[in-house]
């Protein structure tokens, strides 16, 4: 029997699986219910800014982002933070502190509290947690101390999830973090094993590196687009209903039939796309959290402001701010803003404050403006480039009720052979997730008999 497989979604994890079966000769469609692909992905240019409307970089996380662009090396041209990305600012009291990068800063800092610096020497030998549905707020006051927690932890959380330690799992959410101690039984010891551990040249690809394009990630887009084939892929399908029939899938209104289907969708409406499904088979997947975040694009001719030597600023929630943190882009990537001009971008909601992504118009301006003058040191607020985009589903919540997501997929999976349920449902939020998810998905369809 000849493989076909319907992709429902045409972001990154469609088109990267779509890539990988063009690659080993398997037919497919991609069926996309805009009229663009590239999911949340998107880079404009105005007034000399080039700038992203979805995520703004991706980190070299795992061995197959690194490969994918690699393979497309000729198609779009890879670029990498500049050296200052390597400092993150914090705001704690009244002005950005720089997160230790070393032993000697560490000590100094006044990020954490005296006994919690000397808490962390006793961090090798603590007892390991037994609880896989510890919560990280939990799990680093236990090892670490709550000082860590405030203006460490959290406002990683923040950059990442948009969310609230005290609901992040994780054994879900950072499943590496969560393996240095039940492997090692300390995060300490752990990391110096495995900084230790020999790694094959796949392995050593993974360089924890920000990463974005040479003109923005639309580029990524565009020649995932061009390796793929635009004859493979249908926009505009906004009433996609997919049915089984004889062990095949079927797309209604279009007359192919499909041995295998994939769902990138976010959760919420899985039943509603695919009716071979019950409604309660999926409510363990429908009840995912999404974090609501608005991203605000400042873009400035001529930079007034302090000093943008560093990768951007988290704002820890305790800190009581109205926005969650500021990307500077212009110092990450050449090309981004006029000479001696800026652009930053701002992120204000996530899960515990969502009532500011609910803000718009000249209120959500008086709101940046007021917190740009305090944290940013500008005068007067008068950008040159003012752009807003609100997602309502930005990024999905990894809490103690993924076992039971994972499960219901799983069992879904099982039921309907030849049936995947991908995207940021589960695997993780990041780009190199979804790269890395759609190459195993790929692989389990390419193999499968």
């Amino acid at each position: 029997m000849e493989k076909k497989v319907a992709i429902v979604g045409a972001g990154i994890t469609g088109l990267s699986i779509a890539y990988y079966l063009k690659k080993a000769g398997i037919s497919f469609t991609v069926f996309e219910k805009s009229n663009h692909i590239g999911g949340v992905i998107n880079t404009k240019q105005k007034n000399g800014f080039v700038y992203e409307t979805g995520p703004n970089s991706g980190v070299m996380s795992t061995p197959e982002i690194a490969n994918l662009f690699e393979d497309l090396a000729d198609k779009c041209e890879l670029e990498k933070a500049d050296h200052a990305s390597a400092k993150r600012l914090i705001w704690k009291g009244n002005k950005w502190e720089a997160l230790p990068s070393g032993l000697f800063s560490a000590i100094k800092t006044p990020l954490f509290s005296f006994s919690d610096k000397l808490r962390v020497l006793g961090e090798p030998w603590r007892k390991k947690g037994n609880d896989p549905h510890e919560s990280l707020a939990d799990l680093v006051k236990r090892r670490l101390g709550k000082s860590f927690l405030d203006y460490a932890i959290d406002p990683f959380i923040l950059g990442i999830y948009a969310g609230d330690p005290a609901y992040i799992v994780p054994k879900y959410a950072l499943p590496k973090l969560y393996n240095l101690e039940q492997d090692y039984g300390s995060f300490i010891k752990g990391a110096i094993k495995k900084r230790k551990t020999h790694k094959t040249p796949d392995e050593q690809k993974a360089s924890r590196e920000i990463f974005s394009f040479k003109g923005g990630l639309i580029n990524l887009i565009n020649a995932l687009k061009k390796e793929v084939g635009e004859e493979n892929i249908v926009l505009n399908c906004s009433n996609i209903d997919a049915l089984r029939h004889n062990n095949y899938f079927h797309i209604r209104d279009y007359k192919n039939e499909f041995t295998h289907l994939v769902s990138t969708i976010n959760a919420g409406n899985i039943y509603e796309v695919f009716p071979f499904i019950m409604k309660q088979e999926t409510e363990a997947i429908d009840n995912l959290l999404y974090a609501k975040v608005t991203e605000v694009t400042l873009g400035f001719n001529k930079w007034e402001g302090i000093p943008l030597d560093a990768f951007g600023g988290l704002v820890p929630f305790k800190e009581n701010r109205d926005i969650l943190g500021i990307l500077f882009l212009s110092t990450l990537f050449q090309g981004r803003a006029p000479k001696d001009g800026a652009l930053l971008t701002i992120f204000t909601g996530g899960t515990r404050k969502k009532e500011l992504a609910n803000k718009e118009g000249e209120e959500l301006k008086a709101i940046i403006a007021k917190e740009m003058k305090t944290m940013m040191g500008l005068k007067e607020f008068k950008p040159n480039l003012y752009e807003t985009n609100t997602y309502e589903k930005a990024i999905a919540q990894y809490g103690a009720d993924s076992k039971e997501r994972l499960e219901a997929i799983n069992l879904l999976e099982n039921k309907h052979k030849g049936f995947y349920l991908a995207g940021s449902i589960k695997d993780g939020v990041g780009l190199a997730d979804r790269v890395k998810q759609a190459n195993q998905i790929a692989n389990k369809i390419i193999s499968n008999k």
